[in-house]
C-alpha cells in the first residue's frame, strides 16, 4: 500500500508512534459538511513488549485536514492572512490543554501530508447519551467545559493565537445570513419579500456585533462532545475546536441547546435550567452581567443561528449533500420561537408565521 494513501500514512504513523504495533482495522467514519475525513484505527499491540514501554491505546483517530486551514467564511472575508504557520487544530489543541479543556491527545502530526493521528475519545456523543436520560445533568457538564473556554480561555488567550484574530462581528454575522436571504428564506417561506427582511437581517447582525465577545468554540454541539462513562461521574471530551474564535458567549450556548434537532432532547424547561446554571457560574466568578441582557443576547444568537442553518442546509441539499433537509423544520421552529419572544423583526415574523 502506498505511503501517499491515507491507509499507508496511518500504518506508517502507527509504527512510528508505537514500534511493533499494527492497525488491526481502519474504518472510515462519517464526516459532516467540511472537507475533513476521519478514520477509526483499531490497534494491535505486539505480543511481547518491554514493561517500560508507553501504553498503547485500543484505538486512535486519523484525520485528513483537507485542503484548507481556514473555514470558508474566514477565507471569503479575508479575516486572517494566509498561509498559516501551522494548522489551527494544532495550536488550539495546545492552548486548550493549558486551560484544562478535555481535548484529544495528539499522537502524530504531519504537516506535509496534512494528516493527524489523535486520541479516540469514544463513540458516545453527548446528544445520543442525553437521549437515553439525564439530559439536564449531561448538558450541565457541557456548560462546565464551556466555562473554561469563556473564562480562563478568554483571560489567558495570547494575542497571536488564531482565535484571538478572528471575531464573530457584525460583518461575519451578516455574511452568514446571506444564504438565508438568497435561498433559505424562499425555501421555508415561498413568496417572501427579500427587500423587507434585508434591513431586519442587518439589524440582527448589528445588535449581535455589539455584544461582548469571549473565546468561543463556535461549533459547540452535542455531536462534538463525547461522553466517557467511568466508575464515578461521566466525563466529557471536546472535539472539532479548530474554528475557535471570539464570539458572544451566548453563541456557543445557542448552538449547544438549539442546533439541528436538539429540541427533541432539550425541552424549554431544560434549556432554561442550563442557561441559569451558566449564568450563576458567571456571577460566582465575579463576572458582572445583567440576566435580562444575557437572555436577550441568547435570543438573538438562537435566531441568527437558526436562520443561518436554514440557508446553509438548503444550499447543501441543492449541492448534493443529502440529509440536511430533515433539520429545516427544527431550525424554522427555533426562529419562530425567538421572534415570538420579542416585538422586533415584523417582516420576519410575518414571513415565517405558521
Amino acid at each position: 500500500m502506498s505511503l501517499a494513501s491515507p491507509e499507508g500514512w496511518i500504518r506508517s504513523s502507527v509504527a512510528q508512534r508505537w514500534p511493533g504495533t499494527e492497525p488491526a482495522a481502519i474504518v472510515a467514519l462519517k464526516g459532516d459538511a467540511s472537507t475533513r475525513r476521519f478514520w477509526r484505527v483499531t490497534l494491535q499491540a505486539p505480543r511481547f513488549r518491554r514493561r517500560t514501554a508507553a501504553p498503547i491505546p485500543l484505538s486512535a483517530i486519523a484525520i485528513d485536514l483537507g485542503p484548507d486551514d481556514l473555514p470558508l467564511y474566514a477565507r471569503a472575508l479575508q479575516l486572517v492572512p494566509e498561509p498559516l504557520p501551522e494548522p489551527p487544530w494544532l495550536s488550539l489543541q495546545r492552548y486548550l490543554r493549558t486551560i484544562d479543556v478535555a481535548v484529544p491527545e495528539l499522537y502524530v502530526a504531519d504537516g506535509a501530508a496534512r494528516m493527524l493521528l489523535v486520541e479516540d475519545v469514544g463513540e458516545v456523543a453527548l446528544f445520543d447519551a442525553a437521549g437515553r436520560g439525564h439530559a439536564g445533568d449531561l448538558y450541565r457538564l457541557a456548560v462546565d467545559q464551556l466555562l473554561r473556554f469563556h473564562l480562563a480561555g478568554t483571560k489567558r488567550l495570547p494575542p497571536d493565537c488564531i482565535a484571538a484574530r478572528i471575531a464573530y462581528d457584525e460583518r461575519l454575522f451578516r455574511w452568514e445570513l446571506e444564504q438565508f436571504a438568497t435561498i433559505g428564506a424562499e425555501a421555508v417561506a415561498p413568496g417572501i419579500d427579500r427587500g423587507a427582511i434585508a434591513p431586519e437581517l442587518d439589524d440582527l447582525a448589528a445588535r449581535l456585533g455589539r455584544c461582548e465577545r469571549v473565546f468561543a468554540h463556535r461549533d459547540y454541539h452535542g455531536h462534538n462532545l463525547f461522553v466517557q462513562f467511568g466508575p464515578a461521574e461521566p466525563a466529557l471530551r471536546v472535539i472539532d475546536f479548530q474554528d475557535a474564535l471570539m464570539a458572544p458567549a451566548a453563541q456557543d450556548l445557542a448552538v449547544l441547546l438549539t442546533t439541528r434537532d436538539t429540541s427533541r432532547i432539550i425541552t424549554e424547561r431544560i434549556e432554561q435550567r442550563v442557561l441559569e446554571y451558566y449564568y450563576a457560574a458567571l456571577i460566582r466568578r465575579e463576572r458582572s452581567l445583567v440576566f435580562k441582557d444575557f437572555m436577550e443576547s441568547y435570543r438573538l444568537c438562537v435566531l441568527q443561528h437558526a436562520l443561518k442553518v436554514i440557508g446553509r442546509f438548503v444550499y447543501l441539499e441543492r449541492n448534493g449533500k443529502s440529509g440536511y433537509a430533515e433539520y429545516l423544520p427544527f431550525a424554522l421552529a427555533q426562529a419562530r420561537r425567538m421572534i415570538a419572544r420579542g416585538t422586533d423583526f415584523p417582516a420576519l415574523r410575518a414571513a415565517l408565521r405558521e
